[in-house]
């Protein structure tokens, strides 16, 4: 593996005379106003236009305009024509299109499928402002407004689509968002790399169609190319009857290279493999075709598993897989960020606001990252349930103290609105900050999808010093009264650091801190590859005992997940038992989400388990499908709710559970109705309203599963979305 051009190395472009713009050109008019004559790339987004470090068409903008191109954004168009794809005239190199933070469908849809009212990414928080599929939707409009400009696809919504997936909202597996785009090329995770050296090998004049050897990038061809060696994924990882397979990564003709000696005292001796050496800088992985594995769950299930162990930058392979007649060539992941890369990201001259545009508009999601700084990016959690990994990678790429601290000066000296408080310093888990393996060489060789599932692997360093370092050097800084720790916790990781629990429960808890058991029971959690409750109940007794030491008023929020594959009705009635027994009462609960290409939704789609190898009578995950079940379990995590009993008494009357009905302390539910609720109220309202507990009001960001927060009306012993 070749060490990649350094990000912000490359000679820049010719329109840099032109300088930085105060924010990048939303109109003719600001392009005028900046001597433009045209755009060099035009970046079309599903998100409102905020110039900040977390949204990302404003972190790609200024990353190519720090290349020396002219970026035009184009945010939140009116999609039912070409027209307002226009405004800015012909971009001179590419569009770039995504549909923002969150695909467009987790984003309007809850995971009842019910339309939700709004948009935390729009201004006032309106809904309806995107399309459903907008990379599809915005692709198109783009080609009917200048069909002859190259088109690049990425954002989250096209990386988790990148190749056949099921699709929860139409129950099918549709086949790689870039043919559906038709798209020249699809850029897939953090995209820094891919677009910059798009950009510039487009600018000196190669064609769109020979950019076929750049990490993160994904494209359709009608043959392999030359020099190519196929390895059927099959043979990586057999789904039907597993044979011996010395080396995991043979070749079909490395496998027929075998000798089997028969007769030695009459018994059959062990087989002696020729291996012939294959450049794996030039092997491809053949995928089940999207055909088979729309019509084979156990299919479907393998791809998901060979896809994922095919994530690790350092020695992950190409991939195709075949739709019809062509195929979509998936080049291996790009190589992350370095610590030197990642600083002059985060401090390109972002404005940290939204575009004057919108005339003050509240954009929920802006207010609630306002005050924050990521100090980190990716996850070597591997939740199944989460897109972290598969989008951003489990390699943790750092910024330096200084650069973070820089950060927090700029919010102090020029956001307006500052009190003093910085709201978040984290990232997509809060204390992986300079955790990696201790070996850069067993790194790039490990397949694993998770460093800390069954167990934190002994060759994951779990210093937490670094971030202690950080958290005493940012709070001491002049102006900042509190430095807040919001983002989620890996509690497993944290009770490795009593020091790190100490600091952080000392002085960065702003009241209640959130961490996410998502269940109590082994079969779920291992399912969702999340540590059992004993490295909860370590880290609870922590933080109480720190929390009185500081003598402070502080709780734990835990987070749970309803239906996730591997639940049973017997797992969620536990779970409920031990909410209960905690004295815990959960107003904001969330249902699992299949996204895209999680490995928890292989699970849910096939009722395989793409954890282990996959065969046709492997291991059947239990599978909570249907809207009865589903709520069934999600009415187990409100088991408070009265609207709820009427359900959760018939569920544990046909479990043999009805010994936990009654009005006792013992008893999970009472054997009395309230009027007014339940079966009372249902009768006067109508099925079609059934539950008012299944109505909550979303008001929240959604979160890495797809999940929103909902307004809370009682917080009583602990607290959940």
């Amino acid at each position: 593996m070749q060490p990649p051009k350094s990000l912000f190395s490359y000679r820049p472009y010719w329109a840099k005379r032109f300088g930085t713009a105060p924010l990048l050109p939303c109109t003719r008019e600001e392009m005028d106003d900046l001597g433009w004559d045209a755009c060099d790339i035009i970046l079309v987004t599903g998100d409102a236009y905020v110039d900040h470090p977390s949204f990302g068409m404003a972190v790609i903008g200024r990353v190519l305009e720090a290349q020396g191109f002219r970026v035009g954004i184009i945010a939140q168009p009116d999609w039912t024509s070409a027209d307002d794809f226009a405004r800015l005239g012909r971009p001179n190199l590419f569009w770039g299109v995504t549909a923002g933070n969150m695909d467009s469908m987790v984003n309007r849809y809850t995971s009842d499928r019910k339309i939700r009212s709004d948009d935390a990414y729009t201004p006032g928080g309106k809904g309806g402002s995107r399309p459903d599929r907008s990379v599809l939707v915005y692709a198109q409009r783009c080609r009917e407004a200048f069909s002859d400009v190259p088109l690049v696809i990425g954002g989250i919504e096209a990386s988790l689509r990148r190749i056949a997936h099921y699709d929860y909202w139409s129950d099918k597996v549709r086949r790689s968002v870039l043919l559906d785009a038709k798209a020249d090329l699809l850029v897939y995770g953090n995209g820094e790399r891919q677009v910059v050296e798009i950009a510039h090998r487009l600018a000196a004049g190669e064609p769109v169609g020979q950019l076929r050897d750049i990490r993160g990038t994904g494209f359709v061809v009608n043959t392999l190319p030359e020099g190519w060696t196929e390895i059927d994924s099959q043979e990586i990882d057999s789904p039907g009857r597993v044979e011996a397979h010395p080396d995991p990564y043979a070749s079909q003709a490395e496998s027929k290279a075998c000798d089997v000696v028969a007769a030695v005292d009459g018994e059959i001796s062990v087989p002696v493999l020729r291996r012939t050496k294959i450049d794996r800088e030039h092997s491809v992985i053949r995928m089940p075709s999207c055909e088979a594995v729309k019509q084979d769950p156990v299919l479907y299930a393998h791809a998901s598993r060979v896809m994922h162990l095919e994530t690790n930058p350092g020695n992950a392979r190409a991939i195709v897989q075949r739709h019809g007649k062509r195929d979509v060539w998936l080049n291996p992941p790009p190589i992350p960020l370095t610590t030197r890369e990642l600083d002059r990201v985060f401090e390109l001259p972002y404005t940290r606001q939204p575009h004057v545009m919108y005339n003050n508009a509240r954009i929920p999601a802006y207010e609630m990252i306002r005050f924050s700084v990521n100090i980190m990016r990716g996850c070597f959690g591997g939740c199944t349930f989460c897109s972290i990994t598969e989008h951003e990678g489990r390699i943790i790429q750092n910024r330096s103290e200084d650069s973070i601290v820089r950060e927090i000066e700029t919010i102090r000296d020029t956001v307006p609105g500052f009190t003093g408080i910085i709201s978040d310093v984290g990232g997509p888990t809060a204390n992986m900050y300079r955790l990696a393996c201790k070996s850069p060489k067993i790194e790039a060789a490990c397949r694993k999808p998770s460093c800390v599932y069954p167990g934190i692997c002994s060759n994951l360093k779990t210093d937490h010093a670094p971030l202690v370092r950080l958290y005493r050097r940012v709070r001491e800084l002049p102006g900042i009264k509190k430095v807040l720790v919001a983002s989620g916790l890996r509690y497993d990781l944290a009770v490795k650091s009593p020091e790190y629990v100490r600091e952080l429960v000392t002085h960065h808890v702003g009241g209640y801190l959130k961490i996410a058991p998502e269940h109590t029971e082994a079969g779920p959690l291992s399912k969702m590859m999340k540590p059992g409750m004993g490295a909860y109940d370590t880290f609870k007794a922590m933080f109480e005992k720190y929390t009185r030491e500081a003598g402070k008023k502080q709780y734990l929020i835990p987070y749970f997940i309803a239906a996730h594959p591997g639940t049973t009705d017997e797992d969620m009635m536990h779970l409920a038992l031990w909410l209960k027994h905690n004295d815990f009462r959960a107003d904001q609960v969330q249902t699992f989400l299949p996204s895209p290409m999680a490995t928890a939704t292989a699970m849910y789609h096939s009722g395989k388990n793409p954890l282990r190898r996959v065969r046709r009578h492997s291991e059947t995950v239990p599978v909570p499908k249907g809207l009865r079940m589903r709520r069934l379990h999600k009415a187990f995590l409100r088991y408070h709710d009265a609207n709820n009993w009427p359900l959760l008494r018939d569920a544990l009357k046909r479990m043999g559970r009805a010994d936990l009905i009654g009005n006792g302390k013992k008893h999970l539910i009472p054997a009395w109705q309230p009027r007014g609720t339940g079966e009372a109220q249902e009768g006067r309202r109508g099925k079609a309203v059934r539950g008012k507990a299944f109505r909550t009001q979303h008001t929240g960001l959604p979160d890495a599963r797809g999940n929103a927060g909902r307004k809370s009306r009682r917080n009583r012993g602990g607290s959940t979305r």
